[in-house]
């Protein structure tokens, strides 16, 4: 059985889980994000996407 979930779903949980058990405070978490919103209009969007694709790829794997 294969499950898709969202990148953004699984880096959300990590968020909250930061929040509620490490103590990493609401206001850095916000901070955070809105670096990565300011970061997505810069030249260096096309860089982290494919990045991050990559990654995604490695991880996945192939399944033939």
């Amino acid at each position: 059985m294969t499950v898709s979930l969202p990148l953004v779903v699984l880096l959300g949980l990590f968020a909250w889980g930061a929040v509620k058990f490490l103590g990493v405070r609401t206001l850095i978490v916000v901070l955070i994000a809105l670096f990565g919103f300011w970061l997505s209009d810069t030249f260096l969007a096309p860089v982290i996407e494919s990045g991050t694709r990559s990654g995604v790829g490695i991880v996945n794997g192939s399944h033939d």
